[in-house]
């Protein structure tokens, strides 16, 4: 049985018998059109359970993240920034201590360009530290920001260059974004993913590469990812259940109740359906991912969305006003 491309924890989750996990703990709240699920690993057998790392992995889900509404993306800021703080804090990271944000990721690629855009909208200041008058001092920290490419264009693994920058910055903390692969259509562009372990830049499109994590870098890090892409055997696969639902309630009763390849395709197990999918596609079209065509906008928009985010909680001492004062 082939496993479906995702980097998300919350969808490795699903089909877990939630009652009765051991080493997992899981919260979902929801506000409005917002949905927040938290996913605590505890321990190695819930690791070893969700396939993911020991720590915690917060998802924050909306259709308008996707939408262009500034005041609905204003208020899943506000949610991230809470969400942010409370891992800051869970890290033991003090209101002084140095920041390194890395954005991962093809600036050239947009679908993959989340992470350099958020460098651009990040507010630096390790630079100016000594300069700043009195009155900023107390409000700022000392924060550094790069987009290092990939290794398809440098030669140099990214963990690579992010251990030398730490080496040589010396952060408390190293912030990382990164666009995810989905496994579900309708988390693409609507969906944002916080967790404390880390991450392994190109893992949900089965390109893994070394890990951005403390026991790589010496340094806690918080990886920031939005599913931008989903596998071409997802997106069919999602299609033809929503086919299927839609043949249940319209197709005559002799084609939905008499035909048996409409029975076989219903009774189909979802990764059953799933592999048989991948297998015809595959040798047809490669290793093919796929994204809806407004991705540039959105990109733009989320990018505003997780670069203020970390703004405003990294800096104790600004908010939005602020940022548009120094920043445009």
């Amino acid at each position: 049985m082939q496993n479906i491309y995702t980097d998300l924890a919350m969808e490795m989750a699903e089909g877990l018998d939630t009652d009765n996990l051991t080493g997992i703990e899981m919260d979902v709240v929801e506000q409005d059109s917002t949905k927040i699920t938290t996913i605590h690993v505890v321990d190695e057998q819930g690791a070893n359970t969700l396939g993911k790392p020991m720590g915690s992995y917060i998802t924050i889900e909306s259709p308008e993240i996707k939408q262009n509404n500034f005041t609905a993306h204003e208020e899943i800021m506000g949610i991230l920034v809470r969400q942010l703080a409370l891992l800051r804090d869970g890290l033991g990271i003090d209101d002084n201590g140095t920041v390194l944000v890395i954005g991962l990721g093809n600036r050239d690629v947009t679908p993959d360009a989340l992470g350099p855009k958020v460098v651009e909208g990040v507010l630096v200041t390790r630079h100016i530290m000594g300069t700043l008058p009195e009155e900023l001092l107390g409000g700022l920290r000392p924060i550094s920001a790069l987009a290092p490419g990939v290794m398809g264009m440098t030669g140099i693994e990214t963990a690579e260059v992010v251990k030398g920058l730490v080496g040589n910055v010396c952060p408390q903390l190293v912030i990382a974004i990164d666009a995810l692969a989905a496994r579900s259509i309708n988390r693409i562009n609507q969906t944002i993913q916080l967790t404390d372990t880390g991450i392994s830049p190109g893992a949900g499109v089965g390109n893994r590469r070394a890990a951005l994590d403390e026991a790589t870098l010496g340094v806690p890090v918080i990886a920031i990812g939005v599913p931008t892409v989903v596998d071409a055997a997802t997106f069919v696969n999602d299609t033809l259940d929503i086919f299927l639902a839609g043949m249940a309630e319209e197709a005559p009763e002799h084609l939905r109740d008499g035909a048996e390849f409409f029975r076989m395709l219903t009774q189909l197990e979802e990764q059953d359906k799933y592999a048989v999918i991948r297998n015809s596609l595959e040798p047809a079209v490669g290793n093919m991912f796929v994204t809806p065509k407004e991705i540039g906008e959105v990109v733009k928009w989320l990018a505003g969305i997780i670069a203020n985010g970390i703004n405003i909680a990294m800096h104790k001492g600004i908010d939005m006003d602020d940022i548009n004062r120094f920043m445009y």
